[in-house]
Formats: C-alpha cells, sequence, structure tokens
C-alpha cells in the first residue's frame, strides 16, 4: 500500500548532517566506487515479497531497497540519499519507492525489522524505519530496545495498545523473512542494496548515481 510522506525529520537531521558530517558525506558518496551488476527479471520469489511501498503505483520505475536497519551504511544512505530520492523522484512521480527487509541476523536488529512492521500495520512505517535509522547509535547496542521501540512508535503517532499486541505476536516475521530471502535469491549478501530497472547498485549511493539508473530506466519503459 501506498504511504503518505513525512519528510520533517529528515530535513531536520540533514541539517545536523550538514555541519558535523562531512566524512559520512564522503563515504556515501564513495559507494559509486561499486559497478552495477545486472540481475535481470525477479523471481517469482521475489516478486511475492512485497514489501513496503512510498508513492504512486503507476509511477514508471521502481526503486527496491534492500537493508538492515542496524547497518550503518543503510543509516547513512537514508540520512543523506534517501531524502532527494522522495522529494525529486517520488514525489513527482517519477518512481516510487519499495523497502524490502533484509535483516542480517541480529536479534536486536530482527526486533527493529518488526517494529517497523507492526508500525507498517497501521500505516506508519517509513515514518518508524526514518526513527530507526536516525537514531541507530541510541539503540543498535542495547540488549532489549522494546522501550526505546515504544517511544519511537508514540512519536509516530500509533496505537500502542495495537503496536504491543503485535509485537508481542510477532505477527510479521515472516513478511520480513520473505524480504530477506527476496534478496537472497537474487544475490544479495550485504545491505544496502538498490535495484533499479534490473540494475543493483552496492553500497550507500549518492543521489547523483540513483537518478543516473532512474534516468536509463525511464529511457526502456519509453520505448
Amino acid at each position: 500500500m501506498a504511504q503518505s510522506m513525512n519528510l520533517k525529520p529528515f530535513y531536520l537531521l540533514l541539517a545536523v548532517v550538514a555541519v558535523a558530517g562531512g566524512a559520512w558525506i564522503w563515504s556515501a558518496r564513495s559507494g559509486a566506487a561499486f559497478e552495477p551488476v545486472e540481475v535481470g527479471p525477479l523471481s517469482d520469489s521475489a516478486l511475492a515479497a512485497s514489501g513496503w511501498v512510498l508513492g504512486s503505483q503507476s509511477a514508471p520505475v521502481e526503486i527496491v531497497e534492500y537493508a538492515d536497519f542496524g547497518c550503518p551504511a543503510c543509516a547513512r544512505l537514508a540520512i543523506i540519499t534517501i531524502p532527494d530520492v522522495r522529494r525529486l523522484l517520488v514525489a513527482t512521480d517519477r518512481a516510487r519507492l519499495r523497502f524490502r527487509d533484509f535483516p542480517l541476523g541480529n536479534p536486536v536488529v530482527d526486533m527493529a525489522h518488526q517494529a517497523a512492521a507492526c508500525a507498517g500495520e497501521q500505516g506508519r512505517f517509513f515514518e518508524m524505519a526514518d526513527q530507526l535509522f536516525l537514531n541507530q547509535s541510541r539503540w543498535a547496542l542495547e540488549e532489549d530496545p522494546r522501550g526505546r521501540f515504544e517511544a519511537f512508535a508514540e512519536a509516530v503517532g500509533i496505537d500502542l495498545g495495537r503496536y504491543g499486541t503485535c509485537m508481542a505476536e510477532r505477527r510479521h516475521w515472516e513478511r520480513v523473512a520473505a524480504g530477506r530471502q527476496a534478496g537472497l535469491a537474487i544475490g544479495i549478501n550485504s545491505t544496502p542494496r538498490l535495484v533499479i530497472g534490473g540494475i543493483m547498485l552496492i553500497g550507500a549511493q549518492p543521489y547523483d548515481s540513483i537518478l543516473k539508473y532512474v534516468e536509463l530506466a525511464e529511457a526502456r519503459a519509453a520505448q
């Protein structure tokens, strides 16, 4: 289901990054050194793992993001690059963004993916994802971050009773696991990865790299 965008938290953090995050920006741009990989059409199992979609279903290009909420490079991508993707590509209906969970096996991170999915049950997946990436350093090393996740859930305006029940039941774990299986099916073994028009980009790519492959996919779609 497509969801509306709330970009305010990202804009606030970008101001902080502009002052103190020069090294982060360099690191994110260094992802462009990786060569893109042709992955071709997705398998039936990959297509079945729908993930979480932001933007119009009629957009001509889909950007599929595979990410782990505890991955520092994924946080850099989310903080530095994805706001431009949302503002310049998703909000203008040039592309839609599909997030697929790809937890790398840490139990605390698994819990974070479940928390985002439970927020998604109430239409707030991307808002919760923003909170998890923005505050990654606050929860990633905790043994039990459930209380912090609940505070994030409250901050994005979801019903905490429904959220708590969802978390206790691990209600969406199969959906989270399906996202990982979809990634494994096309050879993903690290995060973040972006797939645009059958091309896989490796690492925390800058916006210009993403735009290049969106434009290529647009050209193909127009043929």
